[in-house]
């Protein structure tokens, strides 16, 4: 936010959705963001469980996640039109990569809570880094500092504190469901290099990456649930539930799709750093709200294990902002700050 976050945006074309926002000082449309933010993927979270609170949908997340991508081509299209963005300039093929690696990060994550608390499901999404650095280096060649593979560390063994505490404590605990959600993590990670790539080459936007993207995942998840046989067990339990998928998955599909909007300008008012520690935050109200509406054990250990995650993400971020960092310097300034206010002590105590 910087020395400007008290001035006034020069930018008057600065938009939240439909509502203008530029006028606004940079700290006011940060804030706005934040609440935005807080608001829409809480209610995303929410409906999202609520719907899985439905015994005889439980099976069926991958129909929840055809429903929630034929939302999404809805939104994408009805986006593009307003914003004249009417020519494709990413490659189909490239779109097709993008669609089944989009496929699997929302399939499998909408699958995993047949088998998983939520609370296990968002900490794993926080756990994001893991993948991504594993998919950078091998599909992009990036290098990280030993603050990122630490980092990642921290990540692992929080995650796996988290998932023990979840194994002794949850009915609905099954392996299925972790490897239904690494899955999503890997498939998200491979997403996010695919994107940068494609975009820095053809200079796409987000609308028109969003519009096919989901269009085309639309017929490879069709494609799935026929072949699958999971068609029309889940086509007939939403009919007998028409409000608790159809009207639920309707209002999950709009806070994601309106979230994520909100998410991309927090980015360019804010910047990462501050959109991550946003995000973050949200993800632990996340959690908060569904130990206490959802009715589900509870230990302290989901605590430390998901402080550790959050320190390993910082540390992350921290490593981003200090990229010329060394633990190794670090380490001999933290030992000659201790030399000095030992010997400064003695001073003290001989005078």
């Amino acid at each position: 936010m910087g020395s400007s976050s008290g001035s006034k945006s020069s930018n008057g074309d600065v938009k939240l959705l439909c509502f203008e926002i530029g006028y606004f000082n940079t700290t006011t449309q940060f804030i706005i963001c934040s609440i935005g933010v807080f608001i829409f993927f809480i209610l995303y979270g929410y409906f999202q469980e609520l719907i899985f609170t439905l015994q005889d949908f439980k099976p069926y997340g991958w129909y929840l996640t055809f429903v929630q991508f034929i939302f999404y081509s809805i939104f994408g299209l009805i986006e593009t039109q307003i914003r004249n963005d009417r020519h494709r300039k990413i490659p189909l093929k490239t779109y097709a990569l993008l669609a089944l690696l989009t496929v699997g990060t929302m399939g499998f994550s909408n699958a995993s809570l047949g088998h998983l608390n939520y609370p296990t499901q968002v900490i794993f999404k926080c756990c994001k880094l893991i993948p991504v650095l594993v998919g950078s280096v091998l599909i992009q060649g990036k290098k990280y500092a030993p603050l990122d593979y630490f980092a990642a560390m921290m990540m692992c063994v929080g995650l796996i504190w988290f998932i023990l505490a979840d194994s002794k404590l949850s009915p609905i605990f099954d392996m299925i469901g972790l490897f239904q959600i690494s899955s999503a993590l890997f498939c998200d990670a491979a997403i996010g290099n695919v994107q940068e790539k494609a975009m820095k080459a053809h200079h796409a936007s987000n609308a028109e990456i969003v519009l096919y993207s989901y269009f085309i995942g639309v017929f490879y998840i069709l494609l799935y649930l026929l072949g699958s046989g999971d068609f029309l067990p889940a086509f007939n339990v939403c009919l007998e539930h028409k409000l608790e998928t159809y009207g639920y998955g309707f209002i999950f599909s709009l806070t994601g799709y309106i979230g994520i909007q909100i998410v991309l300008q927090l980015v360019r008012t804010g910047g990462a750093f501050a959109a991550v520690t946003v995000t973050t935050c949200r993800k632990a109200v996340t959690i908060i709200i569904s130990f206490l509406v959802f009715q589900k054990p509870f230990s302290f250990q989901y605590v430390y294990s998901g402080a550790i995650v959050v320190g390993g993400i910082y540390l992350n971020l921290y490593s981003k902002s200090h990229p010329d960092f060394s633990i190794t310097k670090w380490l001999d300034e933290a030992k000659l700050k201790f030399i000095h206010r030992q010997s400064y002590k003695k001073f003290v105590q001989d005078v």
